[in-house]
Protein backbone atom coordinates (compact mmCIF):
# COMPACT_ATOMS: atom_id res chain seq x y z
CA UNK A 1 0.00 0.00 0.00
CA UNK A 2 3.05 2.26 -0.19
CA UNK A 3 2.78 5.23 -2.52
CA UNK A 4 5.39 5.35 -5.28
CA UNK A 5 6.16 9.00 -4.53
CA UNK A 6 7.97 8.86 -1.21
CA UNK A 7 7.07 11.37 1.53
CA UNK A 8 9.43 14.31 1.67
CA UNK A 9 9.82 17.60 3.47
CA UNK A 10 7.21 20.23 2.68
CA UNK A 11 7.62 21.57 -0.85
CA UNK A 12 7.14 25.07 -2.14
CA UNK A 13 3.80 24.06 -3.64
CA UNK A 14 2.58 22.89 -0.24
CA UNK A 15 3.72 26.10 1.45
CA UNK A 16 2.41 28.47 -1.19
CA UNK A 17 -0.73 29.13 -3.15
CA UNK A 18 -0.71 27.03 -6.30
CA UNK A 19 -3.10 27.56 -9.23
CA UNK A 20 -4.20 24.24 -10.75
CA UNK A 21 -6.63 23.62 -13.61
CA UNK A 22 -8.02 20.07 -13.57
CA UNK A 23 -9.38 19.02 -16.96
CA UNK A 24 -11.68 16.02 -17.26
CA UNK A 25 -14.43 14.72 -19.53
CA UNK A 26 -16.56 13.91 -16.46
CA UNK A 27 -16.91 14.83 -12.80
CA UNK A 28 -19.37 13.54 -10.20
CA UNK A 29 -22.23 14.45 -9.86
CA UNK A 30 -22.21 16.71 -12.94
CA UNK A 31 -21.71 13.71 -15.22
CA UNK A 32 -20.44 10.21 -14.38
CA UNK A 33 -19.73 6.98 -16.21
CA UNK A 34 -16.98 5.63 -13.95
CA UNK A 35 -14.31 6.28 -11.33
CA UNK A 36 -12.73 9.14 -13.31
CA UNK A 37 -15.72 11.28 -12.34
CA UNK A 38 -15.13 10.71 -8.62
CA UNK A 39 -11.44 11.57 -8.94
CA UNK A 40 -12.00 14.67 -11.07
CA UNK A 41 -14.31 16.20 -8.47
CA UNK A 42 -12.58 15.04 -5.29
CA UNK A 43 -8.92 15.85 -6.04
CA UNK A 44 -9.36 19.57 -6.82
CA UNK A 45 -11.73 19.87 -3.86
CA UNK A 46 -9.06 18.32 -1.61
CA UNK A 47 -6.42 20.68 -3.06
CA UNK A 48 -8.62 23.65 -2.19
CA UNK A 49 -8.96 22.38 1.38
CA UNK A 50 -5.15 22.37 1.53
CA UNK A 51 -5.15 26.07 0.56
CA UNK A 52 -4.59 25.92 -3.21
CA UNK A 53 -6.58 27.55 -6.01
CA UNK A 54 -7.72 24.46 -7.89
CA UNK A 55 -10.42 24.72 -10.55
CA UNK A 56 -12.18 22.22 -12.81
CA UNK A 57 -13.08 22.31 -16.50
CA UNK A 58 -15.47 19.85 -18.20
CA UNK A 59 -17.79 19.97 -21.23
CA UNK A 60 -21.21 21.59 -20.75
CA UNK A 61 -23.32 18.45 -20.91
CA UNK A 62 -27.03 19.10 -20.24
CA UNK A 63 -26.91 17.49 -16.80
CA UNK A 64 -23.79 19.44 -15.83
CA UNK A 65 -25.43 22.69 -16.89
CA UNK A 66 -28.49 21.89 -14.78
CA UNK A 67 -26.53 20.98 -11.65
CA UNK A 68 -23.93 23.78 -11.67
CA UNK A 69 -24.43 26.26 -8.82
CA UNK A 70 -24.54 30.01 -9.51
CA UNK A 71 -23.86 29.69 -13.26
CA UNK A 72 -22.64 32.76 -15.10
CA UNK A 73 -21.76 33.08 -18.79
CA UNK A 74 -18.29 34.59 -18.97
CA UNK A 75 -17.51 34.88 -22.67
CA UNK A 76 -17.86 33.59 -26.21
CA UNK A 77 -15.16 33.09 -28.83
CA UNK A 78 -14.34 31.35 -32.08
CA UNK A 79 -12.40 28.08 -32.19
CA UNK A 80 -10.82 26.75 -35.42
CA UNK A 81 -13.02 24.20 -37.13
CA UNK A 82 -16.24 25.22 -35.30
CA UNK A 83 -19.06 27.03 -37.05
CA UNK A 84 -20.69 28.40 -33.92
CA UNK A 85 -19.22 30.44 -31.11
CA UNK A 86 -17.99 28.55 -28.04
CA UNK A 87 -18.96 29.79 -24.59
CA UNK A 88 -17.55 29.45 -21.10
CA UNK A 89 -19.97 29.09 -18.21
CA UNK A 90 -18.53 29.60 -14.73
CA UNK A 91 -20.13 28.28 -11.56
CA UNK A 92 -19.60 26.19 -8.46
CA UNK A 93 -19.55 22.43 -8.02
CA UNK A 94 -22.78 21.12 -6.40
CA UNK A 95 -20.98 19.55 -3.41
CA UNK A 96 -17.83 21.66 -2.96
CA UNK A 97 -16.72 25.29 -3.03
CA UNK A 98 -14.90 24.41 -6.24
CA UNK A 99 -15.00 26.75 -9.27
CA UNK A 100 -16.06 24.94 -12.43
CA UNK A 101 -15.79 26.02 -16.06
CA UNK A 102 -18.19 24.43 -18.54
CA UNK A 103 -17.26 24.44 -22.23
CA UNK A 104 -20.56 25.37 -23.85
CA UNK A 105 -20.70 23.96 -27.38
CA UNK A 106 -24.22 22.57 -27.87
CA UNK A 107 -23.45 21.02 -31.26
CA UNK A 108 -20.76 18.91 -29.58
CA UNK A 109 -21.91 18.28 -26.01
CA UNK A 110 -25.66 18.90 -25.74
CA UNK A 111 -26.54 15.22 -25.98
CA UNK A 112 -28.45 13.48 -23.24
CA UNK A 113 -26.89 10.36 -21.79
CA UNK A 114 -23.36 9.02 -22.09
CA UNK A 115 -20.64 11.55 -22.99
CA UNK A 116 -18.93 9.05 -25.30
CA UNK A 117 -21.61 6.83 -26.84
CA UNK A 118 -25.09 7.07 -28.30
CA UNK A 119 -28.11 5.33 -26.83
CA UNK A 120 -27.22 2.09 -28.60
CA UNK A 121 -23.77 2.06 -26.97
CA UNK A 122 -21.81 2.96 -30.12
CA UNK A 123 -19.14 5.67 -29.95
CA UNK A 124 -20.29 9.03 -31.21
CA UNK A 125 -18.94 9.31 -34.77
CA UNK A 126 -17.46 12.74 -34.12
CA UNK A 127 -15.67 12.00 -30.83
CA UNK A 128 -12.34 13.14 -32.30
CA UNK A 129 -13.81 16.53 -33.21
CA UNK A 130 -15.66 16.84 -29.89
CA UNK A 131 -12.67 16.23 -27.67
CA UNK A 132 -10.24 18.13 -29.89
CA UNK A 133 -12.53 21.11 -29.36
CA UNK A 134 -12.45 20.46 -25.62
CA UNK A 135 -8.64 20.32 -25.70
CA UNK A 136 -8.43 23.56 -27.71
CA UNK A 137 -10.47 25.36 -25.06
CA UNK A 138 -8.42 23.82 -22.24
CA UNK A 139 -5.30 25.13 -23.97
CA UNK A 140 -6.79 28.61 -24.33
CA UNK A 141 -7.58 28.82 -20.62
CA UNK A 142 -4.18 27.36 -19.75
CA UNK A 143 -2.53 30.19 -21.72
CA UNK A 144 -4.73 32.76 -19.95
CA UNK A 145 -8.11 33.81 -21.32
CA UNK A 146 -8.67 37.55 -20.60
CA UNK A 147 -12.38 37.10 -19.82
CA UNK A 148 -11.50 34.67 -17.03
CA UNK A 149 -8.65 36.70 -15.56
CA UNK A 150 -6.95 33.63 -14.15
CA UNK A 151 -4.14 31.46 -15.46
CA UNK A 152 -3.03 28.13 -13.97
CA UNK A 153 0.53 27.29 -13.01
CA UNK A 154 -0.28 23.59 -13.51
CA UNK A 155 -2.57 22.00 -16.08
CA UNK A 156 -3.69 18.56 -14.88
CA UNK A 157 -5.25 16.50 -17.67
CA UNK A 158 -7.04 13.19 -17.22
CA UNK A 159 -7.33 10.37 -19.76
CA UNK A 160 -7.44 10.51 -23.54
CA UNK A 161 -10.20 13.10 -23.82
CA UNK A 162 -7.74 15.75 -22.56
CA UNK A 163 -4.58 14.28 -24.12
CA UNK A 164 -4.24 16.75 -27.00
CA UNK A 165 -4.14 19.83 -24.74
CA UNK A 166 -0.41 19.45 -23.85
CA UNK A 167 0.35 18.82 -27.53
CA UNK A 168 -1.44 22.03 -28.52
CA UNK A 169 0.57 23.96 -25.90
CA UNK A 170 4.01 22.65 -26.81
CA UNK A 171 5.03 25.75 -28.81
CA UNK A 172 3.67 28.25 -26.25
CA UNK A 173 6.59 29.84 -24.35
CA UNK A 174 4.53 30.80 -21.29
CA UNK A 175 2.62 27.56 -21.02
CA UNK A 176 1.96 26.12 -17.53
CA UNK A 177 3.59 22.96 -16.22
CA UNK A 178 1.55 19.93 -17.27
CA UNK A 179 0.62 16.72 -15.49
CA UNK A 180 -1.28 13.95 -17.24
CA UNK A 181 -3.03 11.13 -15.38
CA UNK A 182 -3.86 7.81 -17.03
CA UNK A 183 -6.90 6.28 -15.35
CA UNK A 184 -7.19 3.31 -17.70
CA UNK A 185 -4.66 2.70 -20.46
CA UNK A 186 -7.08 0.43 -22.33
CA UNK A 187 -9.00 3.53 -23.47
CA UNK A 188 -6.67 5.52 -25.71
CA UNK A 189 -8.73 7.70 -28.05
CA UNK A 190 -7.56 6.04 -31.29
CA UNK A 191 -8.67 7.33 -34.70
CA UNK A 192 -7.55 6.73 -38.29
CA UNK A 193 -5.16 8.87 -40.35
CA UNK A 194 -8.08 10.37 -42.29
CA UNK A 195 -9.44 11.75 -39.04
CA UNK A 196 -6.10 13.35 -38.23
CA UNK A 197 -6.07 15.03 -41.65
CA UNK A 198 -9.70 16.13 -41.34
CA UNK A 199 -9.70 17.75 -37.89
CA UNK A 200 -6.95 20.26 -38.59
CA UNK A 201 -4.10 19.36 -36.26
CA UNK A 202 -0.61 20.64 -37.18
CA UNK A 203 0.95 18.17 -39.66
CA UNK A 204 4.14 18.16 -37.56
CA UNK A 205 2.28 16.20 -34.87
CA UNK A 206 1.97 13.18 -37.20
CA UNK A 207 5.20 11.41 -36.25
CA UNK A 208 6.44 8.62 -34.01
CA UNK A 209 7.59 11.28 -31.56
CA UNK A 210 4.14 12.90 -31.73
CA UNK A 211 0.61 11.54 -32.00
CA UNK A 212 1.14 8.69 -34.45
CA UNK A 213 0.57 5.22 -33.01
CA UNK A 214 0.76 2.34 -35.51
CA UNK A 215 -0.56 4.58 -38.30
CA UNK A 216 -3.37 5.89 -36.12
CA UNK A 217 -4.00 9.11 -34.21
CA UNK A 218 -3.66 8.57 -30.45
CA UNK A 219 -5.08 11.19 -28.11
CA UNK A 220 -3.60 9.54 -25.03
CA UNK A 221 -0.13 9.52 -26.56
CA UNK A 222 -0.34 13.30 -26.76
CA UNK A 223 -0.76 13.48 -23.01
CA UNK A 224 2.11 11.07 -22.39
CA UNK A 225 4.61 12.59 -24.82
CA UNK A 226 4.01 16.29 -24.23
CA UNK A 227 3.37 16.48 -20.45
CA UNK A 228 6.06 17.32 -17.91
CA UNK A 229 4.93 14.54 -15.60
CA UNK A 230 2.74 11.50 -16.27
CA UNK A 231 1.19 9.27 -13.66
CA UNK A 232 -1.36 6.57 -13.22
CA UNK A 233 -3.66 5.84 -10.34
CA UNK A 234 -1.77 3.25 -8.31
CA UNK A 235 1.89 2.31 -7.84
CA UNK A 236 1.32 -1.31 -8.85
CA UNK A 237 -0.52 -0.38 -12.07
CA UNK A 238 2.37 1.98 -12.91
CA UNK A 239 4.66 -1.03 -12.82
CA UNK A 240 2.25 -3.28 -14.74
CA UNK A 241 1.67 -0.91 -17.69
CA UNK A 242 5.40 -0.85 -18.40
CA UNK A 243 5.10 -4.54 -19.40
CA UNK A 244 3.59 -5.93 -22.63
CA UNK A 245 0.65 -7.77 -21.00
CA UNK A 246 -0.75 -4.54 -19.51
CA UNK A 247 0.81 -1.79 -21.63
CA UNK A 248 -1.70 -1.88 -24.52
CA UNK A 249 1.16 -1.20 -26.93
CA UNK A 250 2.42 1.83 -24.99
CA UNK A 251 4.64 -0.02 -22.51
CA UNK A 252 7.76 0.89 -24.47
CA UNK A 253 6.92 4.60 -24.41
CA UNK A 254 6.17 4.47 -20.68
CA UNK A 255 9.51 2.79 -20.05
CA UNK A 256 11.21 5.37 -22.27
CA UNK A 257 9.98 8.40 -20.30
CA UNK A 258 11.68 7.01 -17.18
CA UNK A 259 11.16 8.87 -13.92
CA UNK A 260 8.68 11.26 -15.55
CA UNK A 261 6.18 8.41 -14.95
CA UNK A 262 4.89 7.29 -11.54
CA UNK A 263 1.87 5.97 -9.67
CA UNK A 264 -0.28 7.73 -7.06
CA UNK A 265 -3.10 5.87 -5.39
CA UNK A 266 -6.56 7.42 -5.69
CA UNK A 267 -8.32 8.43 -2.52
CA UNK A 268 -12.01 8.64 -1.72
CA UNK A 269 -14.11 11.52 -0.46
CA UNK A 270 -14.57 10.81 3.24
CA UNK A 271 -17.43 13.30 3.41
CA UNK A 272 -19.46 11.44 0.80
CA UNK A 273 -18.36 7.94 1.84
CA UNK A 274 -18.67 7.69 5.62
CA UNK A 275 -20.89 5.01 7.18
CA UNK A 276 -21.14 7.10 10.35
CA UNK A 277 -22.92 9.97 8.58
CA UNK A 278 -24.20 8.52 5.28
CA UNK A 279 -27.77 9.79 4.82
CA UNK A 280 -28.44 7.13 2.16
CA UNK A 281 -28.28 4.34 4.74
CA UNK A 282 -31.11 3.06 6.91
CA UNK A 283 -28.68 2.76 9.84
CA UNK A 284 -25.38 4.61 10.28
CA UNK A 285 -22.51 2.85 12.06
CA UNK A 286 -18.78 3.02 12.71
CA UNK A 287 -15.97 0.79 13.99
CA UNK A 288 -17.20 0.96 17.58
CA UNK A 289 -20.82 0.29 16.57
CA UNK A 290 -20.05 -2.29 13.90
CA UNK A 291 -22.97 -4.48 14.98
CA UNK A 292 -25.40 -1.87 13.64
CA UNK A 293 -24.21 -2.70 10.12
CA UNK A 294 -26.54 -5.71 10.18
CA UNK A 295 -29.58 -3.40 9.95
CA UNK A 296 -28.37 -2.29 6.51
CA UNK A 297 -28.03 -5.91 5.45
CA UNK A 298 -31.65 -6.65 6.30
CA UNK A 299 -32.82 -3.52 4.50
CA UNK A 300 -30.74 -4.37 1.42
CA UNK A 301 -32.23 -7.87 1.32
CA UNK A 302 -35.70 -6.35 1.48
CA UNK A 303 -34.92 -3.84 -1.28
CA UNK A 304 -33.72 -6.58 -3.62
CA UNK A 305 -36.51 -9.02 -2.77
CA UNK A 306 -34.34 -11.55 -0.96
CA UNK A 307 -35.23 -13.35 2.31
CA UNK A 308 -34.32 -11.08 5.23
CA UNK A 309 -31.91 -13.04 7.41
CA UNK A 310 -28.69 -12.16 9.17
CA UNK A 311 -27.61 -15.78 8.73
CA UNK A 312 -26.99 -15.30 4.99
CA UNK A 313 -23.52 -14.44 3.67
CA UNK A 314 -24.27 -11.57 1.29
CA UNK A 315 -21.80 -10.72 -1.49
CA UNK A 316 -22.03 -7.54 -3.55
CA UNK A 317 -20.82 -6.32 -6.93
CA UNK A 318 -21.03 -2.82 -8.42
CA UNK A 319 -19.55 -2.00 -11.79
CA UNK A 320 -19.46 -2.21 -15.54
CA UNK A 321 -20.20 -5.49 -17.28
CA UNK A 322 -17.10 -5.69 -19.44
CA UNK A 323 -14.35 -8.28 -19.75
CA UNK A 324 -11.90 -6.17 -17.73
CA UNK A 325 -14.08 -6.42 -14.63
CA UNK A 326 -14.13 -10.24 -14.60
CA UNK A 327 -17.90 -10.58 -14.29
CA UNK A 328 -17.65 -13.72 -16.43
CA UNK A 329 -15.68 -15.27 -13.55
CA UNK A 330 -18.61 -14.57 -11.23
CA UNK A 331 -21.05 -16.08 -13.73
CA UNK A 332 -18.87 -19.18 -14.05
CA UNK A 333 -18.88 -19.96 -10.34
CA UNK A 334 -22.53 -19.22 -9.57
CA UNK A 335 -23.86 -22.75 -10.23
CA UNK A 336 -21.50 -24.11 -7.57
CA UNK A 337 -21.60 -21.12 -5.23
CA UNK A 338 -25.39 -20.99 -5.06
CA UNK A 339 -25.60 -24.64 -4.00
CA UNK A 340 -25.16 -23.18 -0.53
CA UNK A 341 -28.66 -21.78 0.24
CA UNK A 342 -27.19 -19.36 2.82
CA UNK A 343 -25.23 -17.39 0.18
CA UNK A 344 -26.82 -14.37 -1.51
CA UNK A 345 -25.46 -12.15 -4.29
CA UNK A 346 -26.52 -8.57 -5.09
CA UNK A 347 -25.33 -6.81 -8.25
CA UNK A 348 -25.72 -3.21 -9.41
CA UNK A 349 -24.26 -3.24 -12.89
CA UNK A 350 -24.64 -2.35 -16.56
CA UNK A 351 -22.73 -2.99 -19.76
CA UNK A 352 -22.73 -5.72 -22.36
CA UNK A 353 -26.30 -6.69 -23.14
CA UNK A 354 -25.52 -10.43 -23.19
CA UNK A 355 -24.11 -10.26 -19.65
CA UNK A 356 -27.03 -8.16 -18.41
CA UNK A 357 -29.44 -10.79 -19.73
CA UNK A 358 -27.44 -13.63 -18.17
CA UNK A 359 -27.56 -11.95 -14.76
CA UNK A 360 -31.30 -11.26 -15.01
CA UNK A 361 -31.88 -14.88 -16.01
CA UNK A 362 -30.01 -16.14 -12.95
CA UNK A 363 -31.94 -13.72 -10.72
CA UNK A 364 -35.22 -15.08 -12.16
CA UNK A 365 -34.12 -18.68 -11.59
CA UNK A 366 -32.72 -18.02 -8.10
CA UNK A 367 -34.98 -15.29 -6.69
CA UNK A 368 -34.12 -16.16 -3.07
CA UNK A 369 -30.36 -15.83 -3.64
CA UNK A 370 -29.66 -13.33 -6.42
CA UNK A 371 -30.78 -9.71 -6.75
CA UNK A 372 -29.88 -7.62 -9.80
CA UNK A 373 -30.30 -3.96 -10.70
CA UNK A 374 -29.28 -3.08 -14.26
CA UNK A 375 -27.88 0.44 -14.39
CA UNK A 376 -26.03 2.67 -11.97
CA UNK A 377 -27.72 4.21 -8.96
CA UNK A 378 -25.75 6.19 -6.39
CA UNK A 379 -28.10 5.39 -3.50
CA UNK A 380 -28.05 1.67 -4.28
CA UNK A 381 -24.25 1.79 -4.52
CA UNK A 382 -23.97 3.17 -0.99
CA UNK A 383 -26.47 0.65 0.34
CA UNK A 384 -24.69 -2.30 -1.28
CA UNK A 385 -21.39 -1.21 0.24
CA UNK A 386 -23.00 -0.93 3.67
CA UNK A 387 -25.35 -3.91 3.52
CA UNK A 388 -23.16 -6.67 2.10
CA UNK A 389 -20.82 -8.87 4.11
CA UNK A 390 -18.18 -9.12 1.35
CA UNK A 391 -17.53 -7.32 -1.94
CA UNK A 392 -16.41 -8.97 -5.20
CA UNK A 393 -13.86 -7.33 -7.54
CA UNK A 394 -12.36 -10.06 -9.74
CA UNK A 395 -11.00 -7.56 -12.31
CA UNK A 396 -8.47 -8.90 -14.80
CA UNK A 397 -6.70 -5.56 -14.45
CA UNK A 398 -7.63 -2.57 -12.32
CA UNK A 399 -5.67 0.70 -12.52
CA UNK A 400 -6.82 1.71 -9.04
CA UNK A 401 -10.39 0.74 -8.30
CA UNK A 402 -12.59 2.72 -5.97
CA UNK A 403 -15.24 0.22 -4.93
CA UNK A 404 -12.77 -1.86 -2.94
CA UNK A 405 -11.77 1.34 -1.09
CA UNK A 406 -15.44 2.15 -0.42
CA UNK A 407 -15.85 -1.43 0.81
CA UNK A 408 -12.92 -1.06 3.22
CA UNK A 409 -14.39 2.18 4.52
CA UNK A 410 -17.78 0.49 5.07
CA UNK A 411 -16.42 -2.63 6.79
CA UNK A 412 -17.25 -4.91 3.86
CA UNK A 413 -14.07 -6.94 3.24
CA UNK A 414 -13.23 -7.04 -0.48
CA UNK A 415 -12.44 -10.24 -2.38
CA UNK A 416 -10.17 -9.16 -5.24
CA UNK A 417 -7.74 -10.28 -7.92
CA UNK A 418 -4.15 -9.38 -7.02
CA UNK A 419 -3.62 -6.71 -9.68
CA UNK A 420 -3.13 -2.95 -10.00
CA UNK A 421 -4.64 -0.83 -7.27
CA UNK A 422 -6.47 -3.81 -5.79
CA UNK A 423 -3.11 -5.25 -4.73
CA UNK A 424 -2.05 -1.82 -3.40
CA UNK A 425 -5.10 -1.37 -1.17
CA UNK A 426 -6.12 -4.82 0.11
CA UNK A 427 -4.00 -6.88 2.52
CA UNK A 428 -4.66 -10.61 2.17
CA UNK A 429 -6.15 -12.34 5.20
CA UNK A 430 -3.99 -15.12 6.60
CA UNK A 431 -3.84 -16.37 10.21
CA UNK A 432 -0.70 -14.24 10.66
CA UNK A 433 -2.01 -11.02 9.08
CA UNK A 434 -5.30 -11.38 10.96
CA UNK A 435 -3.44 -11.84 14.23
CA UNK A 436 -1.15 -8.86 13.71
CA UNK A 437 -4.01 -6.57 12.67
CA UNK A 438 -3.04 -5.91 9.03
CA UNK A 439 -5.52 -8.12 7.14
CA UNK A 440 -8.31 -6.27 5.31
CA UNK A 441 -9.64 -8.68 2.66
CA UNK A 442 -8.93 -11.64 0.39
CA UNK A 443 -6.75 -11.77 -2.74
CA UNK A 444 -6.39 -14.43 -5.43
CA UNK A 445 -3.49 -14.58 -7.86
CA UNK A 446 -4.92 -15.78 -11.18
CA UNK A 447 -8.09 -14.49 -12.91
CA UNK A 448 -9.66 -17.94 -13.06
CA UNK A 449 -13.08 -19.06 -11.75
CA UNK A 450 -11.60 -21.66 -9.37
CA UNK A 451 -9.25 -19.07 -7.83
CA UNK A 452 -12.15 -16.67 -7.21
CA UNK A 453 -14.25 -19.46 -5.74
CA UNK A 454 -11.43 -20.49 -3.40
CA UNK A 455 -11.07 -16.90 -2.14
CA UNK A 456 -14.83 -16.71 -1.48
CA UNK A 457 -14.67 -19.98 0.46
CA UNK A 458 -11.78 -18.57 2.56
CA UNK A 459 -13.93 -15.57 3.38
CA UNK A 460 -16.97 -17.72 4.11
CA UNK A 461 -15.05 -19.93 6.55
CA UNK A 462 -13.82 -16.95 8.53
CA UNK A 463 -17.27 -15.35 8.53
CA UNK A 464 -19.02 -18.48 9.81
CA UNK A 465 -16.36 -19.99 12.06
CA UNK A 466 -14.73 -16.94 13.64
CA UNK A 467 -17.15 -14.00 13.98
CA UNK A 468 -14.68 -12.09 16.16
CA UNK A 469 -11.96 -12.55 13.52
CA UNK A 470 -14.35 -11.33 10.82
CA UNK A 471 -15.19 -8.24 12.85
CA UNK A 472 -11.47 -7.57 13.36
CA UNK A 473 -10.88 -7.94 9.61
CA UNK A 474 -13.72 -5.57 8.74
CA UNK A 475 -12.88 -2.89 11.29
CA UNK A 476 -9.19 -2.91 10.31
CA UNK A 477 -10.26 -1.86 6.81
CA UNK A 478 -12.44 0.87 8.30
CA UNK A 479 -9.45 2.34 10.15
CA UNK A 480 -7.26 2.89 7.05
CA UNK A 481 -6.56 6.43 5.83
CA UNK A 482 -7.41 6.29 2.13
CA UNK A 483 -8.74 9.85 2.02
CA UNK A 484 -8.18 12.32 -0.78
CA UNK A 485 -6.16 14.58 1.52
CA UNK A 486 -3.37 11.99 1.67
CA UNK A 487 -3.44 11.52 -2.11
CA UNK A 488 -3.64 15.28 -2.75
CA UNK A 489 -0.35 15.81 -0.93
CA UNK A 490 1.23 13.25 -3.25
CA UNK A 491 -0.08 15.21 -6.23
CA UNK A 492 1.35 18.44 -4.82
CA UNK A 493 4.78 16.85 -4.89
CA UNK A 494 4.16 15.76 -8.49
CA UNK A 495 3.11 19.30 -9.42
CA UNK A 496 6.31 20.60 -7.83
CA UNK A 497 8.35 18.19 -9.98
CA UNK A 498 6.43 19.26 -13.11
CA UNK A 499 7.04 22.95 -12.37
CA UNK A 500 10.73 22.20 -11.90
CA UNK A 501 10.82 20.35 -15.23
CA UNK A 502 9.04 23.21 -16.98
CA UNK A 503 11.44 25.77 -15.51
CA UNK A 504 14.41 23.71 -16.61
CA UNK A 505 13.05 23.62 -20.17
CA UNK A 506 12.57 27.39 -20.11
CA UNK A 507 16.10 27.97 -18.84
CA UNK A 508 17.53 25.73 -21.58
CA UNK A 509 15.53 27.58 -24.27
CA UNK A 510 16.87 30.92 -23.05
CA UNK A 511 20.47 29.76 -22.74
Amino acid sequence: MEQSLKPSSQTATEQGHLRVLTASSEAHPLIKTGGLADVAASLPAALRQLGHDARLIIPAYPRATRLLREPKRLCEFKVPGCRANIGIIEGLHPDHELPVYLVDAPEYFCREGNPYTDLSGRDWGDNAERFLLFCRVIALIAKGLPAIGWRPEVLHGNDWQTGLAPALLQEVPERPASVFTIHNLAYQGLFDRATFDRIGLPPSLWSLSGLEFHQRLSFIKGGIVFSDRVNTVSPNYATEVRTPPFGCGLDGLLRQIGDRFSGILNGIDYHLWDPATDAMLLQTYDRERFGLKAENKLELQREFGLPRTEDAFVLGYIGRLVEQKGVDLILSILPELLQDPRIQLILVAAGERRTEEALLDIANRCPRQVGVFIGYDEVKAHRVEAGCDGFLMPSRFEPCGLNQIYSLRYGTPPIVHRTGGLADTVEHCTPQSLADGTATGFLFDEPRPEALLDAIHQALRLYREDPDGWRRLATTGMSLDLSWEASARQYLRLYSEAIGERQQQTDMALA
